[in-house]
């Protein structure tokens, strides 16, 4: 009687040990990175670069655990070892070749969102993306707690003189990763920006014809790379003299596609959602609207031919931010505004800005039809199904941030 009544005492601990969120340095696609991780989900942080590469449940069954985030048919390195003579066979020389060497899952474009702007900056080696790409991220704190683990970390960016911070909060218990970023202006005059996360998901979680995107649009744009271009509605758009479902990753063999997506700015949260029809996985973010207000869908079914693309990249790249087009700052300002909603952003002299997402893993169903709405009520995410009305909710105890 004594040893069963010390096994009904003892047995809850494993479980309850299990739900302590913890934090360890680790590696992922070789390369060295820092993994939050609770009993339910882990998330994996690059140093070079600050690529956020892996977020998923963590189950035994590979179709829950799948990881959505891209990681390349090709080996990565950290951009700032890329080296032109040993690396150039590999990544390609062009403004991109150092993104292209260490591009995985979700990154940060600052201080501006596509190619440079000019000969002049890419005679000064000026990279596509920004410079937050470029440089090592190192560690200021980690605070490991029974009911959650913060992290953070940080980027000095000497060409463009730039401090970019982030933090990553992961409650015990819970599968939404709460990540605030702040970017500081270390120069005393105003300049503009652009500041974007190029969230891109990769095979097996997006796949042709079965890879869908959700989010509250009012407006698009087929962009920049669709011959002719134009408005078109949401989420159904006439191309080509076809019909295409906007939320659907293409089906079309070696094409690409870019569709710039204005959102409800009524909101004042926004999100987008994703999933694909044969996972029971969904991942979504949650963000402010008023900071971001574009959403680029970027499409890539092997259509790139050059290194290290070869033909066999498949991707697509939810670019959440304050511009429609990843054309450059200089072109975003001189583009001002689309739909009369400015593409671009002001930074004060030595002043710091905030921003923030949620990042939230949620199981679906089988048959899913997609999503109609999320909304974060006080201690949940809620996600209501299009068509059905059903819903889901995610545990969700935090609060966004204002």
């Amino acid at each position: 009687m004594r040893i069963g009544r010390l096994l009904v005492l003892l047995s809850p601990l494993p479980a309850l040990l299990a739900q302590n969120p913890a934090f360890k340095p680790d590696k992922l696609h070789g390369r060295n990175a820092w993994v939050l991780e609770n009993d339910r989900v882990r998330l994996s942080a690059l140093r070079g670069g600050g690529f956020i590469g892996e977020i998923r449940f963590k189950s035994p069954d590979a179709r829950k655990s799948i990881n959505p985030m891209r990681v390349p048919h090709y080996q990565t390195i950290d951009p700032y070892e890329y080296d032109q003579a040993r690396h150039a066979a590999i990544y390609g020389s062009d403004t991109q070749r150092r993104l292209m060497a260490g591009y995985m899952g979700h990154f940060l474009c600052f201080p501006h969102f596509g190619p440079p702007s000019s000969e002049h900056e890419i005679k000064a080696e000026y990279n596509n993306h920004g410079e937050a790409i470029l440089v090592e991220w190192k560690q200021d704190s980690v605070n490991v707690r029974a009911d959650d683990v913060t992290f953070r970390y940080h980027a000095d960016l000497p060409q463009t003189q730039y401090r970019v911070e982030r933090e990553i909060v992961l409650p015990a218990g819970e599968s939404v990763f709460y990540v605030q970023e702040w970017v500081e202006n270390l120069v005393t005059y105003d300049r503009p920006i652009n500041w974007v996360q190029h969230v891109t998901f990769g095979p097996p979680f997006v796949e042709p014809g079965r890879n869908y995107l959700d989010a509250p649009v009012v407006r698009v744009d087929l962009g920049q790379r669709r011959q002719g271009g134009g408005e078109a509605g949401w989420p159904t758009a006439t191309a080509g003299g076809s019909q295409i479902d906007l939320r659907q990753f293409t089906s079309q063999p070696h094409t690409g596609r870019y569709h710039a997506l204005l959102l409800d700015t009524s909101r004042k949260v926004g999100y987008f959602t994703s999933y694909h029809t044969g996972y029971p996985v969904l991942i979504g973010y949650l963000f402010p609207t008023a900071m971001n207000p574009w959403i680029g869908d970027w499409q890539e079914n092997q259509r790139a031919t050059n290194l290290p693309w070869a033909g066999k990249a498949v991707a697509r790249g939810m670019e959440v931010g304050t511009t429609p087009f990843a054309e450059g700052l200089r072109r975003s300002v001189e583009r001002s505004r689309l739909f009369d909603v400015p593409t671009y952003r002001w930074i004060g002299g030595r002043q710091r800005m905030h921003n923030w997402y949620a990042i939230f893993l949620a199981e679906i169903p089988a048959g899913f039809r997609g999503v109609a709405d999320v909304r974060k009520e006080a201690s949940r995410i809620v996600i209501e199904e299009r068509g059905t009305g059903r819903l889901i909710t995610v545990t969700s105890g935090r609060p966004l941030p204002e």
